[in-house]
């Protein structure tokens, strides 16, 4: 296997031209570090009067990189590789920079810096514009990301063939279509409403006791670490830390997490910390043989969530994980009679419709994805403007969730840092990794029959281990749909999700 630290020397000479490419995604790669850790600094660190300076910055090295990946070289370069002698990751690796190359090339150096420029300016507004409710405010700057994203999308569907949206969704999640959402979605819509009602009159005869507070915000950062050692992360290769919207970033060697706290409570902060760690976990468990190159990459943003997924809520959310959680708990704030592993449990899994998407019951996660895939997808497409959404929120709220959100833009649609930065296409990937979970647990019981015993012992080991090898080990070798055969035996089969739900929320 090649390794892409050696000097150009050392590399082969049966295979000079993809040795070529591999050191110039090597480059790519180093100056994206410095990139993501800029950009974790601009969201954790940074002081507010810097951000212009910050978004040119990064403007300059997002042009950097376009120049690079657009080289006129590479086009011959990709050619000639293809009838050079390589091997199984080589060959997945040479199809990652293809594709990269590929949708690099659909787009204006200019239209890569405007939009950086364009986000920095949306995301550091919308930081103070949503505390203060201010839809009018965030519209000023909005208006500019949404046209040069429309921009984006009908340049790439020009390159790939794709709807506009489905251009921008294919970034995130290669071979996704909107025809498949619109089926697995329209699917969900049918079970979900009365999935909620079962649950709501279930757990109505199990009351959950409170917590009482404050919870001290040094206490609740002391707890997420010790959970986050706990589970695997590898401090000496990451950090935790404060942003207004959590978030993980940063590449293998230096992975950065981050979260947020409130000292009212502290189960959103605990969980929020939980799922970034799946996140960061894959990260840190990619193939350091191949680092630096497309194929040791995240398969898609589908399979991350997947694993964030798979950490907050099968198994952050699983009795025995709770077990193990409980005296960390009382030991962080004191003992309370809501701190008892059973009830503990029963808050984890309470499901109560809300406004607030990352602080959602996992029952009524899905409803939060289907209202914003309905509402941006028309919104790329060109068949509404921003001045649609708050109504158009206010009605899919009501019908999925039977919740008034009129005239509350803070917990609406002016919630989630991901329009601000222009992540058209990202959301439907929450669901679907939610169902990618579901299926590699089905998977991992299958083959480990006393996994929950396990799990209930304390053993995580399992857990890891199943995901090390048929996951994380095997990053882009793979399209999503062959990893997931390899992995669990089927494609994407929303079925296990939907069973999931059932077992857990109606099964005791």
């Amino acid at each position: 296997m090649l390794a892409f630290t050696e000097t150009p020397a050392a590399m082969s000479t049966a295979t000079p031209t993809y040795d070529t490419l591999a050191g110039t995604w090597g480059r790519l790669h180093r100056l994206g570090h410095l990139q993501s850790i800029a950009g974790w600094d601009q969201a954790a660190n940074m002081p507010p009067k810097a951000n212009e300076a910050r978004a040119a910055a990064m403007a300059e090295m997002a042009a950097l990189l376009h120049r690079m990946v657009t080289d006129p070289a590479l086009p011959g370069q990709l050619e000639r590789a293809e009838q050079e002698p390589l091997d199984d990751w080589q060959r997945a690796n040479l199809r990652e920079m293809h594709r990269q190359w590929h949708l690099s090339n659909a787009l204006p150096e200019s239209l890569v810096q405007r939009m950086r420029m364009a986000t920095a300016r949306c995301e550091h507004a919308w930081r103070q514009q949503r505390p203060a409710n201010d839809w009018a405010g965030f519209l000023a700057n909005f208006r500019e990301v949404l046209a040069l994203a429309r921009e984006e999308a009908a340049l790439l569907s020009q390159q790939t063939g794709l709807s506009k949206y489905d251009a921008m969704m294919d970034r995130f999640e290669p071979g996704m279509t909107s025809a498949q959402l619109d089926r697995v979605f329209g699917e969900v819509r049918q079970w979900l409403p009365g999935l909620i009602q079962r649950v709501l009159a279930h757990q109505a005869a199990r009351p959950a006791v409170d917590p009482v507070g404050p919870f001290p915000l040094a206490a609740q950062r002391a707890l997420c670490e010790k959970v986050v050692r706990l589970l695997g992360f590898d401090f000496d290769a990451g950090r935790l830390d404060v942003s207004t919207h959590p978030f993980c970033g940063g590449v293998p060697e230096d992975v950065r997490m981050t979260t947020r706290f409130r000292d009212d409570e502290f189960l959103s902060s605990l969980m929020g910390t939980i799922h970034e760690t799946g996140h960061g976990r894959y990260e840190q468990n990619l193939p350091r043989d191949w680092l630096g190159q497309p194929v040791a990459e995240a398969r898609s943003a589908a399979l991350h969530e997947s694993q964030s997924l798979s950490f907050e809520m099968q198994l952050g959310s699983h009795p025995g994980f709770v077990n193990r959680l409980a005296p960390l708990v009382r030991e962080a704030f004191g003992d309370q009679p809501a701190f008892a592993a059973q009830n503990l449990h029963r808050l984890l899994t309470r499901v109560k419709p809300g406004f607030i998407r990352v602080d959602a019951d996992e029952v009524t996660y899905p409803a939060h994805i289907i209202l914003r895939y309905e509402i941006e997808r028309p919104l790329i497409e060109g068949e509404i403007e921003p001045e649609d959404i708050p109504a158009l929120w206010d009605a899919r709220m009501s019908e999925l969730l039977g919740v008034d959100t009129r005239g509350n833009f803070k917990d609406g649609p002016l919630q989630d840092v991901h329009w601000p930065e222009a992540l058209f296409g990202y959301f439907p990937c929450y669901s679907l990794g939610a169902m990618y979970a579901g299926q590699w647990f089905a998977a991992m019981r299958r083959t480990m029959p006393d996994l929950d015993a396990r799990i209930g012992a304390g053993d995580l080991a399992p857990v890891f281990g199943w995901l090390r090898d048929n996951i994380w080990s095997q990053a882009s070798r793979w399209t999503t749909d062959e990893l997931a055969r390899r992995a669990s035996g089927e494609p994407l089969n929303p079925a296990h999700f939907k069973a999931h739900l059932e077992t857990r929320y109606l099964g005791d």
